[in-house]
């Protein structure tokens, strides 16, 4: 169970993992070492999965998110599997969910171009056979985006 303090140590590192143990010890009214033992103990919890630093696509010469509903006839946890692996292997695929609706799999692209996007779309319907349909929505515009987790 996450206490206020948890809770507060999260919050600061979803906002900027580069504090120093002394700096997130120091907004939670702690020393270092019981704060650095909460944060191992939210690492090996498995609520803390990592610390990354977050990329501009734009400016990597990534600019296209695309977003792509699949539907399939094959459900045999073989298909699943090999189509997993597939997607997983891909590393502009940054999202990839199995979904409840009309649409089977929803997958979020990120490539360089509408070029790049027609090669990614060519190896994935090459890679795995049974997809039926293979829709792409494009984003003009990224509204809101952002990692951090509504924690209260």
């Amino acid at each position: 169970m996450l206490d206020k303090i948890d809770r507060k140590l999260l919050c600061l590192l979803q906002n900027d993992c580069t504090l120093s143990l002394q700096a997130l010890a120091d907004a939670v009214n702690l020393t270092t070492t019981p704060c650095w033992k909460r944060l191992k103990k939210l690492e090996d919890d498995g609520v803390l999965l990592g610390r990354v630093a977050l990329l501009d696509p734009e400016k990597l010469g990534l600019g296209l998110t695309a977003f792509v509903l699949i539907k399939t006839q094959h459900h045999s946890s073989e298909w699943y599997c090999r189509f997993v692996n597939q997607v997983s292997d891909m590393p502009e695929v940054l999202g990839f969910w199995r979904m409840a609706g009309e649409y089977d799999y929803l997958m979020r692209v990120q490539v360089a171009d509408m070029k790049r996007y027609d090669d990614f779309y060519k190896r994935l319907v090459n890679s795995v056979p049974g997809l039926s349909d293979v829709t792409s929505s494009f984003a003009m515009e990224q509204i809101k985006y952002t990692t951090a987790l509504p924690i209260e």
